[in-house]
């Protein structure tokens, strides 16, 4: 596990000496402070709405707490924060002392989101940019974190403000899972992701294709709804591994607008062990870079 003990790194701010009345350079101060506790930070991000990037965030954070990992879980989603409602915990506040905010837990698993913080669920949180970024910062800094194997961050479709923040903020140890479906119109988008990820110089774990084929519950007949092979030709085109194609499931729907998530509900199905094999791959990663 990092530590700040003993660190002799120039550039990190808890080992500068700050103007105590310039509050950015504090801020700054406590997220370093938080974030020396975390050893991986993972990005969960695509370019396009809709693909299922959420559902994979939560059910990737389980499947890492099932290898006995510390994992921490944080929606950036400003504008539509889903995390609070997937996990059963629509309309809950945390508990803050002087020693920050203290993380939601379910499953074992840390939680924060911005939706925690609104005083009602259909509250609309309107800000800009540099008022996104702020947001952020203070969900790193502010929050009890704690000890850390993975803090994963859930971030809305495309490549602005809040995965920029992400990155930014984040600092070294981080990677990014990029999540698509196998259709053109997603692949598209999902491409200008992974040139995000270049351009930044984001190490990519690998790409997800959720969605892949509908299997019939009744018969076993898989049908190819969203079109097939998507992935595999954007994998080859950009060199990013695949990490696993996960068939539409109904109940991971289901279990989602429940607060039940799939991966505890059903841990055999194909959806769920496919979670544990990105939850493999990201654990692989971390360990070889």
């Amino acid at each position: 596990m990092s530590s700040c003990e003993g660190c002799s790194d120039s550039s990190c701010s808890i080992n500068q000496q700050g103007d105590p009345n310039d509050q950015q350079f504090q801020i700054r101060q406590a997220l370093d402070k938080r974030m020396c506790e975390v050893e991986n930070k993972i990005i969960v991000m695509s370019g396009k709405g809709g693909v299922g990037k959420s559902t994979t965030a939560v059910n990737l954070a389980l499947a890492l707490v099932a290898q006995g990992k510390r994992v921490g879980l944080l929606d950036i989603d400003i504008h539509g924060p889903s995390i609070p409602k997937m996990l059963g915990l629509e309309g809950k506040h945390p508990d803050a002392d002087d020693e920050g905010i203290h993380p939601m837990e379910v499953a074992g698993l840390k939680l924060m989101s911005i939706g925690f913080l609104l005083p009602s669920t259909s509250e609309a949180t309107i800000m800009r940019g540099p008022m996104k970024h702020g947001a952020i910062q203070q969900l790193l800094a502010d929050v009890v974190w704690g000890e850390l194997d993975y803090l994963l961050l859930d971030c809305p479709p495309g490549t602005g403000d809040e995965p920029l923040s992400a990155v930014q903020l984040l600092g070294s140890g981080s990677a990014a899972v990029v999540v698509t479906t196998p259709q053109d119109v997603a692949l598209t988008d999902v491409e200008k992701s992974l040139s995000f990820c270049t351009a930044l110089k984001l190490p990519v774990v690998g790409l997800v294709e959720n969605m892949s084929g509908f299997i019939c519950p009744h018969c076993g007949e898989r049908s190819d709804i969203f079109k097939s092979g998507g992935a595999e030709k954007l994998a080859e085109k950009t060199g990013v591994p695949l990490l696993v194609q996960i068939p539409f499931e109904p109940l991971v729907v289901i279990g989602g607008d429940a607060g039940k998530p799939h991966f505890l509900e059903y841990p055999d199905s194909a959806t769920s062990q496919a979670m544990q094999q990105v939850a493999m791959a990201v654990i692989k990663f971390n360990e070889e870079k």
